[in-house]
């Protein structure tokens, strides 16, 4: 006796491939925004960096002021701000960079996810393939800005590199 239709086992192997095709495309979604997230980190670090750079170059006098620049919003507080904003009112050059240097921790602190900046001289920012934190740069060192975040574990804390220090996304 023939039988027409579908069996149970074609319904559930078809259910199943459906199935697996669903959770597919969602895994897809998921690193399709990660990614996303990353690029637009990546975009207002470039930009952030670029800005203070133009900054710099603006008030070349306060050079060795900026490069005193090393905020962590991961483990330091809100920034203190600065006796003056510099906002439309005359300033000497070091009020300047303090202030340049303050919208540049609340940018930091706002933007990036436990966010990281740093001016430094380094001739060697790299090591195993990872940024490294550090400045082991002399006089003739170029000088380098350093923005980065930190990527999350799965519990939420953030990220720690085998020497302990914490990775940038």
């Amino acid at each position: 006796m023939r039988t027409r239709g579908y069996t149970l086992l074609e319904i559930l192997i078809a259910v199943v491939v459906l199935a697996l095709g669903i959770i597919g495309g969602v895994a897809l979604q998921m690193a399709a925004l990660r990614a996303r997230h990353q690029a637009l980190l990546l975009s207002q670090a470039t930009q952030m960096a670029t800005s203070l750079v133009e900054h710099m170059r603006a008030n070349p006098a306060q050079t060795d002021l900026y490069l005193t620049l090393d905020y962590d919003a991961y483990a330091e507080p809100l920034p203190s701000a600065p006796a003056a904003l510099c906002h439309g009112d005359a300033c000497a050059s070091a009020q300047l960079a303090l202030a340049d240097m303050y919208q540049t921790k609340l940018q930091v602190r706002q933007g990036m996810p436990a966010g990281r900046v740093v001016i430094c001289r380094d001739a060697d920012l790299w090591s195993g393939g990872k940024l490294r934190w550090a400045c082991a740069g002399g006089a003739a060192a170029p000088l380098v800005v350093k923005v980065g975040w930190r990527g999350k574990n799965p519990d939420g804390t953030p990220q720690r590199d085998l020497a302990g220090e914490y990775a940038p996304g």
